[in-house]
């Protein structure tokens, strides 16, 4: 009885600390469309759009496009390019822009399985050409998924997975940010994925994407030549 009085109790306050914070759940939303021309050569482009509060206060939006590389089946290198564009706060695309920056960023992506999940380490370098001036920024991304349900001939329905990325720049404080989601992701076609998930972020002194946590929905459309497709399409062309 005294635990069920102490439990009660702890929740009550920690809902009421959330609502003393004034807690804003902002959206952030993403369409990705990729081709596999063969095992080895892969092209993808994608748009998205993030509002600081739930379906309002539109505040960023981009558009990028690139280039996949597989070296191994466990090795992807990629070259990617593409506009970003940070708004001020309080309204839907409130003027003048906090940020207008173009994007050049090579990166590797390393996977692995283990057992029934998938590991993945992603390392981008940003070539950023900012309002700010030119800027460099490094990106690590660590990720764990798990695929479930009823075999559909060659892939699974099902997918949970997690991520933390962390990113460092070359100035003092030199970490920048960091950033947490947890996902779910349906897969109803061999060519189509729907993915909702919860993504955290912590920013330290930057102004190119502001907001804390955000309700994320993908939609993943993936063309191809080949006539088996990957298990999962992947999402590691997104920034996110």
């Amino acid at each position: 009885m005294k635990f069920q009085f102490a439990l009660t109790l702890l929740c009550c306050l920690w809902f009421k600390n959330i609502s003393a914070q004034n807690f804003q759940l902002g959206t952030w939303n993403i369409l990705n469309i990729s081709y596999s021309h063969n095992e080895k050569w892969s092209f993808f482009g994608e748009a998205q759009i993030r509002s600081l509060k739930f379906y309002k206060h539109f505040h960023y939006y981009e558009y990028k496009g690139g280039i996949n590389y597989r070296v191994h089946k466990n090795v992807k290198l990629t070259l990617g390019a593409g506009s970003y564009q940070t708004y001020k706060e309080g309204g839907d695309f409130v003027l003048p822009k906090n940020n207008d920056e173009f994007r050049l960023w090579p990166q590797v992506t390393l996977s692995q399985t283990l057992g029934k999940f998938k590991i993945e380490q992603r390392y981008r370098a940003e070539f950023r050409f900012t309002t700010n001036g030119y800027r460099n920024r490094f990106r690590y991304r660590l990720g764990l998924s798990y695929a479930f349900g009823k075999d559909r001939k060659t892939y699974k329905p099902f997918q949970v997975s997690a991520s933390n990325e962390l990113f460092f720049t070359t100035k003092e404080p030199y970490f920048e940010r960091n950033r947490i989601l947890i996902a779910f992701n349906y897969k109803p076609t061999k060519s189509t994925m729907l993915q909702l998930g919860y993504l955290h972020q912590f920013d330290y002194k930057i102004n190119d994407e502001t907001g804390l946590d955000f309700f994320q929905i993908g939609y993943f459309i993936e063309f191809s030549r080949l006539k088996v497709r990957t298990a999962f399409i992947d999402t590691d062309s997104k920034d996110n």
